[in-house]
């Protein structure tokens, strides 16, 4: 049995809990090798190195590209890398050895920004290509922190453990993602010892540049497909859940046991993502299931994501959404019987890389809803100047997601439950295959929807 098993940040950030509950150590019985890990940096680290993901607080990267001071910066990432450091002196960890590593890696990385400046400074190469080298740069000291800490654990504990680092950080070799994951793995064997990846992999396509923040689960997929794994888990702060726990709270929120990759496309469009999308699908198409665990419950199974499950009942297995979206919606009296009308709209959309997640239309309506952070500020105004009227509204969508949800007064219970609570809905979308149904929401209403609908839809079934 092989399996290769993704470690969120948050997780490890409590790898107390991480050495026991997953790892398996000292209990005997949950230990076993032929295992490999893929970590992420620990939490909290990657923003300090880029950005804040939530908040857009500028971290190292941020300030180097704006010209600003940015080695105070790295000053503080180390102090408060080397304190996550002593805080797991007590299980194992030489503090030492792997406050040589972080020293030496980070003030490396150090003077390669230096160098970055200079050529910047010299007009002889462009500044995006460099900007982009130096975010690659950075995000990969977050995962080989975390890497090297935790082989030097388990190493101190006892436990047979290689390190596989994937940052390319002093290789010059021009090398695919795949083709690094392929060599690397070449000479180990996860049979004979707990493999530990970085979940930052150095490539030609620059995995930051292409996957942004979930290039992670991008390395994790490409590990699994390539050892062809005999399952994928990741383990989170929670489980894959009816809805999110922190709205709707941890006792009313389900654990969805068993779904589709269809279904975490759903959720990955919303972004909800158990898994970035891009990493699902070669594991779909191998046939690997991926299983989503949370790290603080070892003995549950968790959710088991597969090919071909459909649920022998059917059911609402989640509630979600965001209310972090707008809607854009074009009306033309021109439009009706008018043929291809919209596509000069998704025209327009594709020169300002926006892809929308829903889209409602009408005889002279076309309602898209996109994501906020997407808009910019050239979109509104050229579609003002081809159409009759253009109205953009903040508002937030909620989605009824499910493998088997093809019943009769699903959805008219969906927009009950709504309704019951005075939330109005301004546009609906079900695609034949239904598998989602979606609602446009006002914003404030966001979190009483998704209560409301797990209320009604998840806990009032699982009740009867």
């Amino acid at each position: 049995m092989l399996t290769v098993e993704k470690i969120g940040g948050t997780s490890m950030y409590q790898f107390h809990n991480v050495l026991n509950d997953i790892i398996g150590y000292p209990s005997s019985e949950r230990f076993h090798y032929g295992r490999v890990f893929v970590v992420s940096a620990y939490a909290g680290v990657t923003n300090m190195l880029l950005e804040d993901k939530k908040t857009k607080a500028p971290g190292i990267y941020q300030h180097f590209i704006k010209g600003e001071d940015y080695t105070t910066s790295i000053d503080h990432l180390l102090s408060e890398a080397l304190k996550i450091n002593e805080s797991f002196i007590d299980i194992g960890l030489d503090g030492n050895v792997c406050r040589d590593f972080l020293i030496e890696r980070i003030m490396q990385t150090k003077a390669y920004l230096n160098s970055m400046e200079d050529i910047i400074a010299s007009g002889y190469v462009g500044r995006d290509s460099i900007f982009s080298a130096a975010r690659e740069l950075l995000a990969s000291i977050g995962e080989a922190h975390s890497a090297f800490n935790t082989v030097n654990i388990l190493r101190n504990n006892g436990i047979l453990s290689e390190l596989v680092d994937l940052t390319g950080f002093r290789d010059s070799k021009q090398l695919s993602i795949s083709e690094r994951i392929e060599k690397s793995f070449r000479y180990v064997n996860p049979q004979e010892a707990i493999l530990v990846a970085t979940g930052y992999t150095k490539g030609i396509e620059g995995i930051m540049r292409e996957y942004q923040r979930g290039y992670s689960d991008i390395t994790f997929s490409k590990i699994a497909t390539h050892l062809e794994a005999d399952e994928a888990i990741i383990h989170k702060e929670y489980h894959l859940s009816s809805a999110d726990p922190k709205v709707v709270g941890v006792d009313k929120a389900i654990v969805v046991g068993r779904t589709n990759y269809d279904v975490a496309d759903q959720l990955a469009d919303i972004g909800m993502e158990a898994i970035h999308p891009n990493a699902s699908k070669p594991l779909e198409m191998a046939g690997i299931n991926l299983r989503i665990k949370n790290t603080f419950e070892p003995d549950h199974p968790g959710t088991v994501i597969s090919n071909d499950y459909i649920g022998p009942q059917a059911k609402i297995e989640i509630i979600a959404g965001s209310d972090k979206i707008v809607v854009l919606e074009i009306h033309d009296s021109s439009m009706v019987g008018e043929i291809g009308f919209d596509l000069e709209i998704m025209n327009k959309f594709m020169s300002h890389n926006i892809s929308y997640i829903m889209k409602a239309t009408n005889a002279n309506s076309i309602s898209l809803v996109i994501w906020e952070s997407d808009l910019n500020d050239d979109l509104v105004p050229e579609l003002e100047a081809e159409y009759q009227t253009v109205t953009l509204q903040e508002a937030a969508i909620v989605c009824v997601i499910g493998s088997n949800i093809a019943m009769p007064k699903i959805l008219a219970r969906a927009a009950n439950a709504l309704a019951k609570n005075n939330i109005n809905i301004k546009c609906v979308s079900q695609s034949l295959r239904q598998v989602n149904m979606q609602f446009v929401i006002d914003r404030k209403m966001y979190k009483k929807a998704i209560i409301a609908l797990n209320e009604d839809l998840c806990l009032a079934d699982i009740n009867q």
